[in-house]
């Protein structure tokens, strides 16, 4: 049943600009679409939202821009996150942000694209949204399946990792991250050997780590995220599986925040890769300070970072075309965001192509040892740097029909 709650639960956000600015301005309405309570809750929530406001603060100052900020819970149910957008849409919402769920984000996608706005798909992960299922009006950003594919299947293989069992969560980013990885190890000429897929929620994950045991793959592939992803490695811990078993566990998807929670010294040696690492470099050290005070302290991970730098975008583009036109036609917007380079202290060499793709520098990392961590958010060891060509799936191979090739 889709309650009022979920229908209603949006709230505005402050807009900055000159009082007669704004008297004069359209108003700009972006609506943030999130996992506000769920196991996915922590990986985009408050913090998206807090970084979605820096941007909007920062560009409503420089540009006297209108804007407000609405969020509401989908709960990780399509029929309540497609009838939240339909009323967002019917009510003059101008963007969407966020999803933090394949499904929602897929089914959403079109009706964003035959109502003419914008689509900011951000700490999602089915890269079908830039391939098959693209649209003049959807921009995709942060990740998706097949980047952490091609960087992690690659760089397990290169060290030995040829078989591959999977654990993935059985819905549609587990299934798109299990088959973009098994692509990339079977392409190399590496083998997939079994795989367990479990429902979101799972308490219990020791027959499927079992399973991966027994198979004697090289690799235990974690196609999960958020609270499932922890519990599955918390049990394959107790149960010997991983180098006690003379096996690699290797989380395909992992955030600043799932490392935080097992600590270095559990998650110490771990690989992962991301587009944006709050202590990477000057700039991402001052994004991050600026976001922190919002967010009790915590530094932003990727996705969250993301929500900023898509919203900043957007505005940018909302800014050159005149709100007026931009909310005459997401797609015009969207054509803007494609032209106009992404400059912010989020993403690094980034822009976006023509099937609405946005890449970037993308860095794989090692967990730190506890000796190593120098304070409580210092987790990483950047091991290497990979550049846009080398990270993203190529335009001619996703699909996307605006792609002439």
């Amino acid at each position: 049943m889709i309650t009022r709650r979920a229908l209603m639960a949006a709230t505005p956000a402050l807009a900055f600009a000159t009082s007669a600015a704004r008297a004069q301005a359209p108003v700009i309405r972006i609506g943030a679409l999130q996992d506000a309570s769920g196991p996915y809750s922590y990986l985009g929530g408050a913090g998206s939202v807090a970084c979605a406001r820096l941007a909007i603060e920062e560009m409503a100052a420089q540009h006297g821009l209108n804007v407000e900020l609405l969020t509401a819970d989908h709960q990780n149910k399509p029929d309540i996150g497609s009838a939240i957008v339909r009323q967002w849409l019917d009510n003059g919402v101008d963007a969407l942000l966020e999803f933090n769920n394949s499904a929602i984000a897929l089914a959403v996608n079109e009706l964003v694209r035959d109502r003419d706005r914008v689509m900011l798909a951000n700490n999602v992960g089915s890269a079908t949204l830039s391939g098959a299922a693209c649209t003049p009006n959807m921009t995709h950003w942060t990740f998706d399946t097949a980047m952490l594919a091609r960087v992690m299947g690659n760089a397990l293989y290169q060290t030995g990792g040829t078989s591959w069992y999977f654990i993935r969560a059985d819905y549609v980013f587990g299934k798109a991250l299990r088959d973009d990885t098994a692509a990339i190890v079977q392409a190399r000429g590496g083998q997939v050997v079994g795989e367990t897929a479990v429902p979101v929620g799972t308490q219990d994950f020791a027959s499927a780590l079992l399973q991966a045991q027994a198979s004697g793959a090289k690799v235990v592939a974690l196609a999960l995220a958020g609270q499932d992803l922890l519990n599955c490695i918390k049990q394959a811990a107790e149960l010997g599986v991983g180098l006690a078993s003379g096996q690699r566990l290797s989380a395909l998807i992992i955030y600043l925040q799932d490392i935080k929670s097992l600590g270095p010294a559990a998650a110490q040696g771990l690989q992962l890769t991301e587009s944006f690492y709050w202590d990477l470099n000057d700039r991402s050290r001052a994004f991050a300070q600026k976001v922190m005070p919002r967010t009790g302290g915590i530094p932003p991970n990727m996705g969250q970072a993301g929500a900023y730098s898509a919203v900043r975008h957007y505005l940018k583009a909302v800014a050159s075309l005149g709100p007026a036109a931009a909310k005459a036609s997401g797609r015009a917007a969207v054509a803007r965001m494609k032209e106009t380079p992404i400059q912010d202290d989020v993403l690094n060499n980034a822009s976006i192509r023509a099937d609405g793709r946005v890449v970037s520098d993308v860095y794989l990392f090692g967990v730190k040892t506890p000796a190593q961590s120098r304070s409580t958010w210092d987790l990483y060891n950047l091991q290497a740097t990979l550049g846009p060509d080398q990270a993203w799936r190529p335009m001619s191979e996703g699909g996307c029909k605006l792609v002439h090739t």
